[in-house]
């Protein structure tokens, strides 16, 4: 065995890993091994806030199928990490976060930064490991990249600071001896139960998710659904599941989603789920459209047993990976029946749902607005329209704005939508738009964000320069945390207590960072604006002024109720005054 330290066999793994970068912010901890990466060919993005690394490294894996790497200073810069690596751990993105420690002779000392993140990210992680001395130190990061792909999601080192340093012997593997990828049909039988399903279905809808696209499918869920004549939804906030120019797209369900694709789905006998775990947000009732309804044949395909049934009963469940499913599931449907003759009845079905919902949210669009003010809706209008002619990927946040824009964002292709799912913090997409950008670095990347979540992501700009990040941030400038005022509208009588939000000029501040600012309050100067920003390939802040007055509806109506107040000082605040 060649003698190495801890800091080279660890880096080693990355090498043969193919980890071609690594990000964080540089601390005392882990500069042994840091000292290495220049000369192994690893680069390392330094950012202005570990939380950044993480997204950034969560949007990376998502394009490239690479498990994204990240690392920081024992105690605070670990803990920064938290909030990225929940949302990783519930959009099932594999990462590895490389996590120092304080030294193995001091713990419980309570000595400086030191903190038991070992399990503090128990809870938030597929799985918390730790080196228990340094000649395990190569082995235990090989394991942690074979749990973060195999279970889909990160998974934390905890190496004592003092395990870099040392002299030990170890081999130097690659990932074919130690992991395996992931794929299968799972049980057969199970194939043929689906298939009777199928056959039988009067009014077949398919649902593709994240798998779809994790998978490389597609184009085999194309085929079923033509095969089928089954008109395709995407899953909430998978919008690139399925390609918006196809006949059978009928768009993303969920929360200020397709309603056209909640009718159609409302209305189906048997749906066939692929890739998705049917998350019990992504498929609440929307507009009094229930369209997961007690009678509906669910046939779920999922990677992960878990995630099987477990929000809704299943007809057949299939745990298998989404592409060989598919496939295998397509090839003995050609087996058993023929394929629909003539789609012409489904595609126009499709097209009328699409012309009535269109005509809906055009019709919202169309709301006055404050002076100087457009309508949320009518930037979304321009934005979503960039997005899909110049097939651009695109990051959402969370709130108001972000989460309009699910009615708004369509792709022709896979792997264009980032979003922030099921975690839902905010200021994710800029952070995570840095990581897609470095994913694929000739695209066009835009990010979408209100003002409340932008200015938990500013700081970044001056990361997009130095490294050269074209990223285009969209701004939604209009003045409030919306989502929550909406709250406040509905159920505390439009009493606002800590909604309102203010800036002088976000654009400018971009400037001052070093991108390039726009400041637009029309449709026309914001298409400009965008254009100009694509041919510049420089940072850009779009800053776009919108009126915080028009409101999406409530986010989460099954979280809140009118209140109830019993105290004399506060009698005049209960509902029954309203």
């Amino acid at each position: 065995m060649p003698k190495m330290t801890p800091s080279e066999a660890m880096t080693e793994v990355l090498v043969q890993e193919g980890v071609t970068h690594v990000s964080g912010i540089l601390g005392s901890a882990f500069m042994d091994m840091l000292d290495l990466y220049p000369a192994a060919g690893i680069d390392f993005i330094s950012v202005r806030h570990e939380q950044t690394a993480g997204h950034m490294e969560d949007a990376y894996s998502r394009l490239t199928g690479k498990a994204g790497v990240v690392i920081g200073q024992n105690g605070p810069g670990i803990t920064n990490y938290v909030t990225a690596v929940a949302t990783a751990n519930m959009a099932h993105t594999p990462m590895v976060v490389l996590s120092p420690s304080a030294g193995s002779i001091s713990v419980g000392w309570d000595g400086f930064q030191e903190c038991d993140t070992w399990n503090l990210f128990k809870p938030i992680t597929k799985a918390s490991l730790r080196v228990p001395h340094p000649k395990r130190a190569a082995d235990i990061l090989r394991t942690a990249f074979r749990a973060a792909y195999a279970m889909r999601g990160p998974v934390l080192v905890d190496i004592p600071r003092d395990y870099f340093y040392g002299e030990i012997d170890e081999d130097i593997l690659h990932p074919s001896q130690y992991r395996v990828a992931p794929g299968g049909i799972g049980n057969p039988q199970h194939f043929q139960a689906a298939v009777d399903l199928l056959r039988q279905a009067k009014r077949p809808v398919i649902l593709a998710g994240r798998g779809v696209v994790d998978a490389g499918c597609v184009g085999v869920i194309k085929m079923l659904a033509e095969f089928l004549g089954a008109p395709v939804a995407t899953s909430y906030m998978h919008n690139d599941a399925f390609p918006c120019d196809h006949p059978l797209w009928t768009g993303p369900i969920g929360y200020m989603g397709s309603k056209a694709a909640m009718r159609i789905l409302r209305d189906a006998d048997v749906v066939l789920a692929v890739g998705t775990r049917l998350s019990y947000f992504g498929t609440l009732p929307q507009d009094d459209i229930h369209y997961f309804h007690k009678d509906l044949k669910i046939v779920q395909v999922d990677i992960n047993p878990m995630h099987i049934a477990k929000t809704h009963p299943v007809a057949v469940g299939l745990c298998a990976d989404a592409k060989d499913a598919s496939e295998e599931l397509l090839r003995c449907l050609k087996e058993a029946m023929p394929p629909v003759a003539d789609l012409t009845g489904v595609c126009n079905r499709v097209k009328s749902e699409l012309d009535t919902w269109y005509a809906e949210i055009s019709q919202i669009a169309g709301e006055s607005t404050l002076e100087g003010r457009m309508h949320p809706r009518k930037a979304l209008e321009v934005v979503g329209k960039f997005v899909t002619e110049n097939n651009v990927i695109a990051t959402t946040d969370i709130g108001n704005t972000s989460s309009t824009a699910n009615s708004y964002l369509r792709f022709k292709n896979p792997k264009r939508h980032v979003a922030t799912l099921t975690f839902g913090n905010t200021g994710f997409a800029y952070q995570a738009a840095l990581g897609a950008q470095l994913a694929c670095p000739e695209d066009t990347v835009l990010s979408i964000a209100g003002d409340g979540a932008w200015g938990m992501s500013l700081f970044e700009v001056p990361t997009a320069v130095q490294y050269n990040l074209p990223v285009i941030a969209t701004v939604y400038n209009n003045g409030a945390w919306c989502a929550e005022k909406k709250n406040q509208v509905d159920f505390y009588n439009n009493r606002f207590v800590g909604a309102d939000i203010w800036s002088n000029s976000y654009a400018k501040i971009g400037e001052a960072m070093g991108a390039d600012g726009y400041t637009v309050n029309t449709q026309a100067d914001l298409a400009n604006a965008l254009e100009t920003a694509k041919a510049k390939r420089r940072p850009a802040v779009i800053e776009i002024m919108t009126d915080g007055n028009r409101l999406a509806p409530p986010f989460r109506r099954d979280a809140l109720a009118l209140p109830t107040r019993f105290l004399p000082k506060y009698e005049h605040l209960d509902k029954k005054h309203f």
